[in-house]
């Protein structure tokens, strides 16, 4: 049976590549062994298959056993003395350093506005109720993402609706969300997942036409562009983490950004216990006029990303690079599909680079067999999330308390939910196709990349042999 319990972070953790909190979210890994494959025949004699030729799986020689690029990265040179300073300083709590990076982290996304918050989760779940979201409404969502998004949605008491993804692009579809649209609908949440921008060009313009709200997930899209603008700059709200896998990496933590004054005023009343500030003013001495919660960023946490900021846009470039050269070069293998970006994009982010993965081209070997052997190359692979819209939180939250009191015997139905919400090219994806490299890797050379086409291409020639 697949473990689907492994999420993104494990598969982090596992490989190697960097060391995070264990995860609450839905994936799944096939863990790393070596190998590698070239025969030599001389005369009448049987054929001798050298260990340089067997694939690692099958006691061959790995193909790569050099160590990938660390992450985070850490400059002792460069960060240390801003956070060193704090510390010293005693000014732990929100201050200076925090104005500094939201102000820094607004420009680099293009908007007037930022706010920092504990975590992306948070950032999700305040923007969608300081944008009116709760109990009765519809918020529609991809299946194809991080339980983040939707736990956020279900945090405020609003109804998941399920659109397919695109397989094409790993994104939601634009083009099946307008059937999904009911008189409860109030918002649009499209991640870009892997980052890799949603289509936000359309999805404007579809909730310009119904009147809906849009809040961009982009908790993976550090520095993705969509006609030379960065993503989370489109939406009423844009969302992003800085959790310890993310490309801008903090250990934890998260922003909020967006145009919108009054907004901003009131997410920023919510994150300090819904007390006064800017346009969310009451009586003099008249105490808390919102009921809030306390998510204040940290003085430590925000020098941590003025430095990684610093490196953030070269190393998107590289990223941009390397999976470029990555996407060519992979096409040509039979079995290996390569992503379309959506129309208009001009940057990705690459936290992950996927393809997906079509047994028939490598001789009918399944693709868990084909992320054994790829780890066992030297060559860290994961088939990434399980279905969102299937999962046993749904029906827990549907039970609760709270969720009995907002909706209908029959809304809370499980069953005619599941119904409701069928994403079978979603299914298809997660199931059978999915496969992920981590970002950290898309900061390796050349020859790196060169290990991850050799090693696919190794398998692909050798997949009797692994089916064997």
């Amino acid at each position: 049976m697949k473990n689907k319990n492994f999420g993104r972070r494990d598969f982090i953790r596992t490989t190697g590549l960097a060391a995070v909190g264990a995860t609450l979210g839905p994936g799944a890994l096939r863990a790393a062994s070596p190998g590698a494959p070239t025969v030599a025949i001389s005369g009448a004699a049987p054929a001798v298959i050298s260990a340089a030729s067997l694939p690692a799986i099958s006691g061959g020689t790995p193909l790569r056993t050099k160590p990938w690029p660390d992450w985070p990265i850490w400059n002792k040179v460069a960060d240390e003395p801003l956070v060193v300073d704090d510390l010293r300083s005693g000014i732990w709590s929100r201050a200076a350093l925090v104005d500094q990076f939201e102000k820094e982290w607004g420009a680099y996304i293009g908007t007037q506005r930022c706010l920092s918050v504990v975590n992306g989760t948070n950032a999700l779940i305040t923007s969608l109720l300081q944008l009116g979201i709760g109990g009765g409404d519809e918020v529609i969502v991809p299946p194809y993402t991080f339980i983040a998004t939707v736990a956020a949605v279900l945090a405020t008491g609003a109804m998941p609706v399920f659109v397919d993804t695109d397989v094409a692009t790993w994104q939601i579809d634009p083009n099946k969300i307008e059937e999904k649209i009911t008189t409860k609908t109030r918002a649009i949440l499209p991640v870009h997942i892997l980052g890799l921008p949603a289509d936000m060009v359309k999805i404007m313009a579809i909730a310009k036409k119904h009147g809906l709200v849009v809040i961009e997930d982009a908790c993976q899209a550090h520095g993705a562009e969509i006609g030379g603008r960065k993503v989370g700059s489109f939406g009423d709200a844009g969302c992003f983490s800085f959790q310890n896998s993310k490309n801008l990496a903090i250990g934890e933590g998260g922003a909020i950004t967006s145009n919108d004054n009054g907004f901003m005023d009131k997410c920023y009343s919510y994150h300090n216990y819904g007390n006064p500030y800017g346009s969310v003013v009451g009586q003099v001495n008249a105490g808390t006029l919102i009921a809030g919660n306390k998510l204040r960023f940290t003085e430590y946490q925000a020098a941590i990303g003025i430095g990684q900021l610093k490196r953030l846009p070269e190393q998107t470039e590289l990223r941009n690079a390397n999976a470029a050269y990555l996407h060519e070069r992979l096409g040509k293998i039979p079995g290996v599909i390569a992503y379309t970006l959506t129309p208009h994009v001009t940057k990705a982010a690459f936290h992950l680079f996927p393809f997906r993965y079509d047994r028939d081209g490598f001789k009918g070997l399944s693709r868990a067999a084909f992320l054994k052997a790829l780890n066992a190359e030297g060559i860290p692979c994961s088939e990434g999330y399980a279905p969102l819209n299937k999962m046993p939180y749904l029906q827990n939250a549907f039970e609760s308390k709270n969720y009995k009191k907002m909706y209908t015997t029959a809304e809370l139905d499980i069953h005619a939910f599941n119904e409701r919400n069928v994403c079978p090219l979603n299914d298809k994806l997660c199931n059978e196709e999915a496969v992920w490299f981590y970002q950290s890797m898309l900061l390796g050379t050349r020859t790196d990349m060169d290990d991850i086409v050799n090693a696919i291409q190794k398998i692909h020639d050798n997949a009797d042999k692994i089916k064997e």
